[in-house]
């Protein structure tokens, strides 16, 4: 609201799932006159009819009882530049979805890993599993194929798009040969349109046009071996039935932060455990413990948050990373938190916490 500067408020969110956290972000907004006055949009980025419906019967009620417009859109490009309303974005497990090209640096330069179906043994460009290298992350599944039709296979020569994402980058330049790489430019197109979404040109830079949170799995470096699968609430092999697993692979938010550079200031990431923890989750645990019905609701309430703070899981794995469109002045602490600099001796206590 403050950095808002009194405009009109539209919310987006890129892929909302069944609309549970819109919901949670407006039912929080009409508890407070002033950001329930101020709020005129929501716009959702989701292409699936089935979702789309889902979304509109969870948040109708509200939409509805406030005088809120909701709207769908397929992609971010079809949203409207309007620096005269103030965009608040979100994007929960939206960037780990995308596609994504494997690419393994040769002395011939970048080449890209492919899909091959029906098993060839004699074929020389199969890629065998190797040692863990530097870019990749412990994970109990295999990129490889374990069985089965699919197998991987590097491209005879760089390919123009190996050539071209293995530059997107100054950082890829600089690894050795051998190294793997995750890239995904279907990322950085969403980053970039998502910082312009959030400049105001218009006011040459004396104020912003918004901000944006970005919640996912990842980290400040980019990933060679983070490609897995789920299959009920499991990791399975990324081959295993095809078109009925979930696929996600870590997000780079250097790449995001390189995407978005000029036109939006980024924040952080903070670990999820961080976030949460600077923004009041004691209180309001607190709070939800002393309005729970008995000891064992109390007790449900104190294990979940203690699962989203887990510094073995959850705390650590969410990396959450702030945009704010540029501006000329810089912003106040009040402004940035809870993406500010403070003391080590403050960072371990709120790390060690639950």
């Amino acid at each position: 609201m403050y950095a808002g500067s009194s405009r009109d408020i539209r919310l987006l969110e890129l892929g909302p799932g069944r609309g549970t956290l819109m919901h949670d972000v407006l039912r929080v907004f009409s508890q407070f006159p002033a950001a329930r006055s101020a709020t005129k949009e929501i716009h959702l980025i989701e292409t699936s009819p089935t979702m789309r419906k889902a979304q509109e019967t969870k948040l109708s009620f509200l939409t509805q009882t406030h005088g809120w417009d909701l709207h769908w859109h397929d992609g971010l490009d079809q949203v409207p530049q309007d620096s005269h309303k103030f965009t608040l974005a979100l994007a929960h497990e939206f960037f780990d979805a995308l596609p994504f090209h494997l690419l393994q640096k040769t002395h011939h330069g970048w080449q890209e890993v492919l899909i091959a179906s029906e098993p060839d043994p004699a074929a020389p460009t199969v890629l065998k599993p190797g040692e863990q290298s530097p870019l990749d992350i412990p994970s109990k599944a295999s990129v490889a194929n374990a069985g089965g039709p699919f197998r991987q296979v590097l491209s005879p020569t760089p390919t123009p798009s190996s050539m071209l994402l293995g530059l997107s980058s100054a950082r890829f330049q600089k690894l050795p040969v051998g190294s793997r790489i995750e890239v995904s430019p279907a990322s950085f197109k969403v980053a970039r349109r998502l910082s312009e979404l959030l400049h105001d040109a218009e006011s040459e830079g004396s104020r912003s046009a918004g901000s944006a949170l970005i919640i996912d799995y990842g980290g400040e470096k980019v990933y060679g071996n983070s490609f897995r699968a789920f299959k009920d609430h499991k990791i399975v092999d990324p081959f295993h039935r095809p078109g009925e697993c979930d696929l996600t692979v870590n997000v780079d938010f250097t790449y995001l932060k390189e995407a978005s550079a000029e036109l939006a200031t980024s924040h952080g990431p903070l670990s999820q455990a961080m976030f949460l923890h600077r923004m009041g989750l004691q209180a309001r645990l607190d709070a939800l413990k002393s309005s729970a019905s008995d000891e064992e609701r109390k007790k449900q309430i104190e294990q979940a948050a203690k699962r989203l703070v887990d510094p073995t899981g959850m705390g650590t794995q969410y990396q959450i990373m702030g945009l704010t469109g540029k501006r000329k002045t810089a912003l106040t602490d009040e402004e940035r938190w809870p993406f500010v600099e403070v003391q080590n001796r403050a960072q371990n206590t709120e790390a060690g916490e639950h």
